[in-house]
């Protein structure tokens, strides 16, 4: 222990940090301050309201499709291979589809029968079933559909009609 504190007792603080012996003084006149001659700037406009385009994602908010699937495509689809209505049934499209990326909601007034929601994804031209009922609200729509969708398949609770 001693000898730790030999060895400290040896070391003082480094040249340079010692304590300073006279400080530097300056003495210098004060100056008037000239005309400024800076340069001007103009002043910064915000960009007209009209000219702004908001460009929300697209899977935020589902919207009218453009591109498609129409509504008869999606009545194809639900005719053919996925058997869900027979050929019979009159149906009359009731909202859609719309669109959010790339999955579609569509429902559908069924004569007789409450109404129908139908959720489809992938291309316009030959749309996916994904699942259709009256509560669309299944664990691949939630967690995986863009929240347009989700928001009308699930928020707005299931389709009711007739007999509901």
């Amino acid at each position: 222990m001693a000898l730790v504190l030999a060895a400290l007792a040896g070391c003082g603080a480094p040249p340079g940090l010692g304590e300073p012996t006279s400080v530097p003084t300056h003495s210098a006149t004060p100056t008037t301050p000239g005309p400024s001659t800076a340069p001007t700037t103009p002043p910064a406009t915000a960009p007209s309201l009209s000219t702004v385009t908001p460009t929300p994602d697209a899977g935020l908010v589902a919207t009218a499709c453009r591109n498609g699937p129409t509504g008869q495509r999606v009545l194809q689809l639900l005719r053919g291979r996925a058997g869900v209505l027979p050929a019979n049934v009159r149906v009359q499209i009731r909202t859609g589809p719309l669109c959010a990326g790339d999955w579609q909601f569509t429902v559908l007034a069924v004569t007789g029968h409450e109404e129908l929601q139908v959720v489809t994804r992938g291309k316009p031209t030959a749309p996916v079933l994904v699942t259709a009922g009256t509560d669309v609200c299944t664990i691949e729509v939630r967690a995986t559909s863009p929240a347009g969708i989700r928001t009308l398949a699930c928020d707005a609770g299931p389709a009711s009609g007739p007999g509901a």
